[in-house]
């Protein structure tokens, strides 16, 4: 018997760390998947899809559900090919939306289709309020699973050591009585009596600072790999400017107001003077009891613009204090222009936008759908390291390439090669 007990207690040892660790890793994994999903969602699904309304296609959540992972990775890598092998799954799926062709994204692998689906599967995130800082997109990533997991993880293994004790100390007891030992009776005292005997159990104390340990290690992990992560990021702008109505319902191209991401570095921000090509006339008076819009007034009281006069007062002109929503590090250089000009069609190639839709959707994600402007993507080093390894360039006919090119040919025949030849003149080269 107390050979049996010996093995009890290493067996059950050797079980729990497995079965703990187990746990943490399968938690961890799954949160990862589904936060890396969501990423690859936002940027490739999201002008077609949503997660639990019909859009261009299906809600997604109801059909995931009911389709086997074999079909979804297939279909999402390549529907049409799918379509046309004849498959009677992918027919069926074809006739929700016959005038819309479902995209093959070829360059997604399989592992990245299985994130996507874990992310449709849980669903969008709750986020505890309104975003209002940088440091609540962050917070949002944190997987609340994951930490559950490690508590009920914790609880459970503390009941665990109780009752084995507790079975331990009976098969004990019918040993000694076996043997004709006399047993004494143990007083029972107090519950504070009893867990302050617990913690004087040095493998109980050992198991409670690693718990502890693993615990806070992984908090602090997961909250330090999201810092400076702001995708989500929504501050609150002076002036309540819908993309949705000016973008999506009036079709006003990105260039008329943002004109600066196909000449610059910089996208900019259009001056009043721009909203005011219009707003001098749309007031929006009928949806306000004939009265201007509280939004288009701010714009004339920024300009010190008197509606009813028609006439502008530079005495009371005041900036629009805009509230910037997509912030790089200070030591990385980005160049939009070289991004929505040069390497316009290799983007759009690789994130499967449509011929109507911008190429800046590929980082900026569905403009034309959201009410309020946010940071779609994660704009992290990762996430456009990806995307350079990713993209295949289009050289051809590409006035950019094609000047390095004449540069590579002058080189071979040792003509004299400055840097005004190789871009060495734009302003942003120096100029940040």
């Amino acid at each position: 018997m107390r050979n049996i007990s010996l093995i009890i207690r290493r067996v059950w040892k050797s079980a729990f760390m497995v079965s703990a660790l187990s746990v943490l890793i399968v938690s961890g994994t799954q949160a990862q998947d589904a936060k890396e999903g969501r990423t690859i969602f936002k940027e490739k699904c999201t002008s077609c899809h949503a997660l639990d309304r019909d859009l261009i296609g299906p809600a997604l959540q109801p059909i995931v559900s009911t389709k086997s992972e074999e079909f979804l990775l297939k279909w999402i890598n390549n529907a049409p090919a799918l379509i046309a092998s004849g498959d009677k799954e992918a027919v069926e799926a074809s006739k929700f939306n016959p005038s819309a062709e479902m995209t093959a994204f070829p360059t997604l692998k399989p592992e990245q289709i299985k994130s996507i689906l874990a992310y449709i599967k849980e669903g969008e995130p709750k986020k505890e309020g309104e975003v209002a800082g940088a440091g609540a997109g962050a917070s949002d990533e944190i997987s609340s699973f994951s930490i559950a997991g490690v508590v009920a993880v914790i609880l459970i293994s503390i009941v665990i050591l109780v009752i084995l004790g507790r079975a331990i100390k009976m098969l004990e007891r019918l040993i000694l009585q076996k043997q004709g030992v006399e047993i004494i009776e143990e007083e029972s005292g107090s519950v504070l009596a009893g867990v302050n005997q617990l913690f004087k159990n040095k493998k109980f104390i050992f198991f409670f600072i690693l718990c502890l340990v693993v615990s806070l290690g992984s908090w602090g992990w997961m909250g330090m790999w999201n810092t400076g992560v702001h995708t989500g990021y929504q501050p609150t702008q002076p002036i309540k400017f819908s993309h949705e109505l000016h973008a999506g319902t009036n079709q006003i191209d990105c260039q008329y107001c943002h004109a600066g991401a196909f000449e610059s570095k910089n996208a900019t921000i259009p001056s009043l003077n721009v909203c005011m090509n219009c707003h001098k006339q749309v007031q929006a008076r009928e949806s306000h009891d004939g009265n201007i819009s509280p939004e288009i007034q701010k714009i004339y009281n920024a300009l010190g613009y008197d509606a009813d006069k028609m006439t502008y007062d530079k005495s009371k002109e005041k900036p629009v204090e805009w509230v910037r929503v997509h912030n790089l590090p200070d030591f990385a250089y980005f160049n939009h222009s070289q991004h929505v000009v040069v390497a316009e069609e290799a983007i759009r190639k690789e994130k499967g936008l449509k011929p109507e839709e911008p190429v800046c959707f590929a980082c900026h994600g569905p403009v034309n759908t959201m009410e309020e402007i946010y940071q779609y993507s994660p704009l992290t080093m990762k996430w456009c390291i990806n995307c350079h390894k990713d993209t295949k360039l289009e050289v051809k006919d590409n006035a950019f390439y094609t000047k390095i090119i004449e540069a590579h040919e002058k080189i071979k025949k040792g003509e004299k090669i400055t840097p005004a030849a190789l871009g060495g003149m734009e302003c942003g080269k120096c100029h940040y």
